[in-house]
């Protein structure tokens, strides 16, 4: 059993839009930015494909922390 293309809403971390997006775990985990088409800010995507549970692990921050 292999997993498959999934639709995913999720909602930006700047201002709260909510969007759907297609992942595919074909290529493995993942690790990329993305625009919300609402407030055109960069939402940092990560995603990890768990092979043995056949889930997709999906994690969404806005990538924006200070650290002083």
């Amino acid at each position: 059993m292999s997993l498959s293309v999934k639709e995913k809403r999720v909602e930006c971390p700047h201002c709260g839009h909510h969007l759907f997006l297609s992942l595919d775990p074909t290529a493995g985990d993942q690790d990329y930015y993305d625009d919300c088409p609402a407030c055109c800010c960069e939402i940092h995507l990560n995603m990890h494909v768990d092979e043995y549970n056949q889930k997709i692990q999906l994690a969404i921050d806005a990538d924006d922390e200070q650290v002083f």
